[in-house]
């Protein structure tokens, strides 16, 4: 069995200069938790994911600095309003990043899933592209589906 078995292959996409604002929608329309971030060309430059939007939006409580912060920048609500402008390219992640081609053998994904506890793993093609995206929770449903149709 290959990832090619299991991946998703409507995959939601976003660009770094997208605002938090536009990746809040496509989470929240599509009940997801994460996306991949793309360039012009469909390359994989990032993922980002519904924890990453809320380590951004959290207030820094950061003793008397974090009592100014939130005198200065007014109520949460307001503080987040601005927040959702940010570009994508501020909260991604970028480094450590991990993606597995389309014919990358289901059991040593599986180990690299769980190694390192990502919920998702971008699919991407030889020549970089992000042609589908592995979920954990995809994983165990289709496990669960050989299990139980043998």
């Amino acid at each position: 069995m290959q990832v090619r078995d299991y991946m998703i292959t409507k995959v939601f996409t976003i660009k770094p200069e997208s605002t938090v604002r536009e990746l809040l929608h496509i989470l929240h329309s599509n009940r997801i938790g994460g996306v991949p971030v793309v360039d012009d060309r469909g390359n994989l430059t990032g993922m980002v994911s519904d924890g990453d939007v809320l380590r951004y939006l959290a207030p820094k409580r950061l003793g008397v600095a974090g009592l100014i912060y939130m005198i200065e920048d007014g109520e949460i609500e307001d503080v987040i309003q601005e927040k959702l402008d940010t570009q994508v390219h501020t909260i991604m992640t970028r480094r450590n990043l991990l993606s597995v081609p389309p014919d990358e053998d289901f059991e040593s994904t599986l180990q690299l899933l769980s190694r390192h506890h990502y919920k998702k793993l971008p699919v991407v093609n030889g020549a970089g592209r992000v042609i589908g995206v592995l979920s954990r929770g995809d994983l165990i449903h289709n496990v669960m589906e050989k299990v139980y149709s043998s």
